[in-house]
């Protein structure tokens, strides 16, 4: 079990109409998804841990979908909080070996959804629906010529299609036009960029981007179209690194030439969950921009990985920027925001709401082995204090200091001890808890009773109808789905 994360804030109010006291007005990363327990070739841990990464968001039909890598399947939402997860294997028998649409590419033509997934072979089928939250699908093309890592659709305001790939140390990324009825290549691929750590430091590999000795890789490629300008975003340099990043280049033609603006563009190399690569651009209803990448944990192996959500956008000068500051801190959402007008510190959408129990005491019922209860306040998310067993009655308890007001707690849990058969989505998937408070630490009452949910809440996150004036926050397990 993870660190419980208690967060607070000065002021409530209501922002753009949208009450802040009394329903949910904010998230929190890492996500709150179901993390499938995916395999991973050639790991001897796979299985054991959730994991995914790549994550792309493209919003159909007034819906948020998110698609990422081995997942089994893909989730919808309407309000970028609640995410609906859809089982689905888009694998033909004749894929058999092959990642379950690793790093998969999402486009939308017209009124039709299209996914293709990494492959470096020809024989791929690229899926597409027009009615995707029913997992309605078929073919779109059963073998698809341009195979590559990482792919991403693009289409342009005059309905050309593009498609970009790319994941080596030794190649760049690479750009087509594609036919948009099947897809067929016009003319041949054309180089788009390749790294280049001697002039930037921070597309280096390594936990501090010191390492000069090994070559980068550039992968995940995304374009977003902006005034006019083509913006190609790619990660660098390593999925396991603090450092991981999303940079971008700049053209006026999709397939460029393109100039690279020198700073990352979404980088979060501190807190407690870090990591910003390999992601996503897109738009909620009132045009705003938000940029979805992947988080690290690496420590189960260098795979296991989360998702983030932060706000993004273009300046006065069409400089394109991500705002991952307090980044796995609680935000406002879009419904919220609204029509750009954050309306909190500067308008980054960040509620100000503040860590209250970073290594503050804790005690707790029983601790296994080396996983000490202080690791659940440390705002490491490597880190994670473990009962002796997942029974019913297990509980750790948290010391303010004071008397404080809180707003929202985050539960992050962590996997140990994980059945090693226990992969993708299962049936049974849950956890359940009661959230205790006091304000002397001898009498309680309630806060949250999760003692009947029935959903998998692996970065569970509850926002509070109202603050609460308390100094103890006790949560006690009810049920673990492992």
């Amino acid at each position: 079990m993870k660190k419980i994360f208690i967060l607070f804030f000065i002021t409530v109010g209501c922002i753009n109409g949208v009450q802040a006291q009394g329903q949910q007005a904010t998230f929190c990363n890492p996500i709150n998804i179901d993390y499938g327990y995916t395999p991973i070739p050639n790991f001897s841990e796979a299985g054991r841990h959730r994991a995914t990464a790549d994550p792309v968001i493209v919003r159909y039909k007034n819906d948020y979908y998110l698609f990422s890598t081995n997942q089994w399947g893909y989730w919808w939402s309407n309000d970028m909080l609640k995410w609906n997860f859809v089982s689905r294997k888009f694998l033909r028998p004749w894929n058999a070996g092959y990642d379950e649409l690793c790093a998969p590419a999402v486009g939308v033509l017209g009124d039709t959804m299209i996914v293709f997934g990494s492959t470096y072979t020809t024989n791929f089928s690229v899926w597409m629906s027009t009615n995707p939250e029913a997992n309605e699908w078929r073919p779109l093309v059963d073998s698809f010529s341009i195979g590559g890592w990482d792919p991403d659709f693009f289409v342009d305001t005059d309905g050309k299609l593009y498609m970009y790939n790319g994941s080596s140390n030794r190649y760049p990324l690479y750009g087509i036009e594609l036919n948009r009825s099947n897809l067929a290549p016009i003319g041949t691929r054309k180089e788009m960029y390749l790294l280049e750590p001697w002039r930037y430091g921070w597309q280096r590999f390594g936990e501090f981007m010191d390492n000069t000795f090994l070559d980068p890789f550039i992968e995940g490629a995304w374009m977003t179209k902006h005034n006019n300008k083509y913006y190609l975003q790619y990660g660098a340099p390593g999925t396991e690194m603090s450092g991981y990043a999303d940079g971008v280049v700049v053209g006026n033609h999709p397939l460029g030439p393109f100039t690279p603006q020198s700073d990352p563009l979404s980088f979060k190399p501190g807190g407690f969950a870090r990591g910003a690569g390999h992601g996503s651009t897109f738009q909620d209803p009132w045009n705003n921009w938000w940029h979805v990448s992947t988080m690290v944990i690496s420590v189960k192996n260098n795979f296991e990985r989360r998702l983030g959500i932060w706000p993004a956008g273009f300046d006065k000068d069409d400089v394109m920027y991500c705002n991952t500051s307090f980044g796995d801190y609680p935000h406002y959402l879009p419904q919220v925001v609204q029509n750009g007008n954050h309306a909190t510190l500067n308008g980054s959408g960040f509620t100000g709401w503040m860590l209250l129990n970073y290594n503050k005491p804790v005690q707790v019922s029983s601790t296994l082995g080396g996983f000490e209860p202080n690791n659940a306040v440390d705002e490491n998310i490597k880190t994670y204090w473990s009962a002796a067993t997942g029974n019913k009655g297990e509980w750790i308890q948290t010391d303010l200091g004071a008397i404080d007001s809180v707003f929202a707690i985050q539960i992050n849990y962590a996997d140990q001890d994980v059945d090693s058969n226990f992969l993708g989505k299962q049936l049974g998937t849950f956890h359940q808890y009661k959230l205790y408070q006091s304000v002397d630490s001898k009498n309680w009452s309630v806060l949250v009773d999760k003692s009947n949910n029935k959903t998998d809440i692996s970065q569970e996150y509850v926002e509070l109808p109202y603050p609460v004036k308390t100094r103890f926050i006790k949560l006690e397990n009810i049920h673990m789905p492992t």
